[in-house]
């Protein structure tokens, strides 16, 4: 066991001393920021302060909400990099065409454009910044192309526009609009701008427009080779160590009776119950935003003719799908370990009750303040200062406002506490158990801790740097230590009912635990490969994560033992349900974060299908597959030892199992894959603009694919309902007298 905690130890030291590396990396060498942009002949263009101004306006009305940047928000509206890019460029290719005596670049022959585009290139691949000043030079004729950028998207977002699901009024005045434009610029020159020195962007020549030289790099290709050999590789040494030391299964003498079922629920277990309501009514919640914002990718204004985006916007009904969505599995995950800390004590200290009915209090404020200041702020309430603090600070999955996000940050370090005060006996009793023990307190602890690595950026702060540090959180502790904590309950979930010997269950955690984060930490760089980061981030990125999904190709046999512990005795059979949740949990994270993970993460495939619907493929199924079906699980084996003699409709979790998963595969693989594969498609031959735009997604054939999200979703939503009606109807019918403290 020494070995074990040693061998963790040293990856952990390792893997965050290399990304801390890669971080300062990203400080010295992130896309300058000018002070000025002016044209060559003086004419001021955009003034001191103008492009953070813009960053901050952005962030108010939903930022990564409301199309994407640099390739990371939502996707109904376009990439705003992209678009900005292409549209500038057109621009000009058409005026120097009607200079010529065309009317536009595409009437000009064949000869005449390459010509142009020649120029071009040159124009905007010239990095003109001077650090000395701060000043940005550019061009004339590109400032015309501004000034006419700006015109259009002041309509876009002044004036409203349905194909992209933004109503009028998402800016209200030209001030802010220009502001917003400059920052929108500013993306777009960061991504076109070669480096000092070197024959790439900022961004690794992201995103795809050939019209200004933007194609995949030398180092993109390579680094794509390397992952590839890197996962076969991995997977190749995974089969022979674990052929080489299986051996034959002891055999299990599990107790003759359920070891929960004498359990007499402590007060503070019961008042967990609560955590419980809250997360079916938080997941119904998700799913019925869900509903609202698939619809406004094909009705951008409304819902059936009834006009709810003057209410309810996409950018609001995103926002809250994507945080109640981390609520409710959050809620599960922390009702769960508080629930978990007297079953392994076997006692519980003085007030744990009174903090665990604090503890959700407190959450309970989070999530309603944190809501009703994202609809604030994305409905122009709030000024951009305050809609930081209080709103939405406009960072896909970060979104709540910084004020609330310290809450919840404070929150989990109550939960922490309260985990661990209830656990802590444990630690005085010898035994195996203790091994395991640390291993699900450590877990706790990072849960707790890390989700503070979002509190490492500000209002003004470079986006590389926010792009650093909030895949700390989004990746690490969502992707990363919530793995561990995942493979750690499941492990001591076994064995406390004796299923599974303890301290086989301590090896297993710490040695899936060192094998996960042995690719995960430094793993996290594959999502930065094109936010204005140098090259160490895509070369250590595409390396790491093709190892994180060498362990997945493996899940199948953790899926099949948990299966078969769950039928060596006849009690058993009462967590069959629980237990398939955990099997679902291995299958999707082999087929969604391993499969369709690695499908996006090479460089080269990046490069063409970041932001788009091959994304949401990885992300549905990522999440909800791996952490909201332990969630689920975590949650029934709670419920069932808390009233261990309520009667279960058996058949009700049996609907609602197959229903949920047979629905996330039809919604993945019968309309967000196709839609995303045929977006690459159009990125490759068109440009990564046109993959996005209201001309691709508008037509009859991408448009019926959208609409064959309804049939998966319906599915889905019959499930989840189910599920709902089940928890509240087994908990209200089946709560002992006892239990009136809840």
């Amino acid at each position: 066991m020494r070995t074990l905690w040693l061998a963790l130890a040293a990856v952990v030291v390792i893997s965050f001393a290399v990304l801390g590396w890669i971080g300062t990396r990203i400080y010295q060498e992130a896309p300058p920021i000018p002070e000025r942009v002016i044209t060559t002949d003086g004419k001021e263009v955009f003034g001191p302060g103008q492009i953070q101004r813009g960053q901050n306006v952005w962030q108010a009305m939903g930022g990564m909400e409301v199309g994407s940047v640099w390739g990371h928000g939502s996707y109904v509206a376009p990439d705003w990099t992209a678009d900005w890019l292409h549209r500038e460029a057109v621009f000009v290719l058409n005026e120097w065409a009607r200079q010529e005596g065309a009317a536009e670049y595409e009437q000009l022959p064949g000869e005449r454009q390459a010509a142009l585009r020649g120029r071009l290139e040159q124009l905007y691949r010239t990095n003109t910044y001077d650090a000395a000043t701060r000043v940005l030079r550019i061009e004339p004729v590109r400032a015309r192309a501004i000034e006419s950028c700006v015109e259009y998207y002041s309509r876009i977002f002044m004036q409203g526009n349905e194909a992209y699901a933004i109503p009028a009024g998402a800016v209200r005045d030209r001030e802010r609009m220009r502001d917003l434009a400059a920052f929108f610029f500013w993306t777009s020159w960061a991504a076109a701008a070669n480096r000092p020195g070197q024959e790439i962007s900022y961004t690794h020549n992201w995103p795809h427009e050939p019209l200004v030289g933007n194609r995949p790099t030398g180092e993109s290709v390579m680094w794509t080779g390397v992952s590839i050999i890197m996962l076969l590789a991995g997977i190749c040494a995974m089969v022979w160590w674990y052929a080489a030391s299986r051996r034959e299964a002891e055999p299990l003498h599990p107790p003759a009776s359920d070891p929960l079922e004498s359990w007499q629920a402590t007060p503070s277990q019961r008042a967990t119950l609560k955590y419980f309501w809250a997360v079916a009514l938080l997941f119904l919640l998700q799913i019925l935003t869900g509903v609202l914002t698939a619809h406004y990718g094909v009705e951008g204004h409304g819902f059936y003719g009834i006009p709810l985006a003057q209410w309810l916007p996409y950018a609001v009904t995103r926002t809250w799908h994507i945080q109640l969505g981390l609520f409710w599995i959050a809620t599960a995950w922390l009702g769960a370990g508080l629930f978990i800390g007297p079953l392994i004590s076997g006692a519980e200290p003085k007030l744990q009750k009174v903090g665990v009915n604090l503890l959700f209090a407190a959450l309970l404020v989070v999530v309603a303040g944190s809501l009703g200041g994202q609809w604030l702020s994305i409905m122009n309430k709030l000024d951009d200062a305050t809609s930081f603090y209080w709103g939405h600070q406009g960072y896909e999955y970060i979104d709540l406002g910084r004020g609330w996000q310290i809450l919840l940050f404070a929150g989990l370090l109550i939960w922490l506490l309260l985990v661990i005060r209830a656990a802590r006996p444990a630690l005085r009793q010898p035994g195996e158990q203790r091994s395991l023990l640390w291993v699900f307190l450590a877990s706790a602890a990072a849960i707790g801790l890390f989700y503070g690595a979002g509190l490492n950026w500000g209002r003004h702060s470079h986006l590389s740097l926010v792009e650093y540090w909030r895949w700390w959180v989004v990746h690490l502790w969502v992707e990363g230590f919530f793995e561990v904590f995942a493979t750690t309950v499941i492990a001591f979930f076994f064995a406390r009912l004796g299923l599974m010997q303890a301290g086989l269950a301590a090896r297993v955690a710490l040695l899936s635990a060192t094998i996960y984060l042995a690719g995960g930490i430094i793993g996290t760089c594959h999502h930065l490969y094109f936010s204005g980061t140098p090259t160490a981030a895509l070369a250590f990125g595409a390396v790491f994560s093709a190892l994180e999904v060498v362990p997945l190709t493996m899940v199948a046999f953790s899926a099949v033992d948990d299966i078969r512990r769950g039928r060596v005795a006849p009690w058993a059979a009462r967590y069959r349900w629980p237990i398939y949740f955990f099997a679902a949990v291995a299958f999707w994270n082999m087929v969604g974060a391993g499969l369709f993970g690695f499908m996006i993460n090479p460089p080269i495939a990046l490069y063409f299908m970041q932001g788009l619907n091959t994304t949401p493929v990885h992300g549905h199924a990522a999440l909800f597959g791996v952490y909201g079906m332990l969630g689920i699980g975590l949650m029934l084996v709670c419920l069932r030892a808390l009233l261990p003699r309520a009667q279960w409709p058996e058949k009700w979790l049996k609907f609602s199992f197959w229903t949920m998963n047979i629905g996330l595969l039809a919604m993945c693989v019968g309309s967000l894959l196709p839609v995303g594969l045929l977006q690459t498609w159009a990125a490759v031959n068109h440009g990564y603009w046109y993959a996005r735009s209201a001309e691709f997604l508008d037509t009859p054939l991408m448009d019926t694919l959208r609409w064959l999200r309804v049939p998966g979703d319906t599915v889905f939503a019959l499930g989840a309902v189910v599920l709902a009606v089940f928890v509240f109807a087994v908990t209200v019918r089946g709560r002992r007298p006892g239990a009136a403290g809840a």
